[in-house]
């Protein structure tokens, strides 16, 4: 399964890292070239900690790094069956990227949000097909911390729901389903303390 991944900050190139330690193809989009520059830098310097604790070999950081194509353009996306946007904590950044990915990838594509906070029914609402739509948020760093939300909006079905859930856990994360409310569950909680 190839895996896309909008946005290559600390949340996305952690992100491309899991899903290319579990052996996907990933490819991260990004429209500054210098942000694949420092995203490549970040992979490098999280794989040399992981290294050197013993947690990866040689031959597994070389695998990952192999396995994780910088694109400058979306359209390289088109044969991605999952692809997880990580890009600012703006709600119309965010239907702006998703009402383009549905042009260009197969209709069975998975599209996540990694939002902490967004309403991904609010998301979906900017698309053709929001059934496949769905929340899929990490804590930061991705690579270590094993919680991660699944949020389903109003639309999404059960189909997209079970394969998500399914991918985090062969990803060795924790998935729980939280609802499409303000914080979902560990931010909702965390807020009042």
């Amino acid at each position: 399964m190839q895996i896309g991944i909008i946005g290559s900050g600390a949340m996305g190139t952690g992100i491309a890292q899991l899903a290319a330690t579990a052996s996907h193809p990933t490819f991260i989009f990004d429209t500054n070239p210098q942000a694949h520059l420092r995203s490549s830098e970040l992979l490098k310097k999280s794989l040399q900690s992981q290294l050197s604790k013993g947690k990866l070999s040689d031959e597994e950081v070389d695998c990952i790094i192999k396995s994780i194509h910088y694109v400058s353009n979306i359209e390289e996306l088109s044969s991605c069956e999952l692809i997880i946007e990580a890009i600012i904590e703006d709600i119309t950044a965010k239907q702006s990227v998703f009402k383009k990915l549905e042009t260009i990838v197969s209709d069975t594509c998975i599209l996540a949000s990694n939002t902490s906070s967004l309403s991904i029914t609010s998301i979906a609402a900017a698309c053709q097909k929001p059934q496949r739509v769905i929340g899929i948020h990490f804590f930061n760093p991705a690579v270590i911390m094993p919680l991660v939300e699944i949020i389903p909006g109003l639309q999404t079905d059960s189909h997209t729901l079970f394969q998500s859930n399914k991918l985090m856990t062969s990803w060795k994360k924790t998935p729980v389903t939280a609802k499409d409310t303000p914080g979902f569950i560990v931010n909702r909680i965390a807020r009042p303390f």
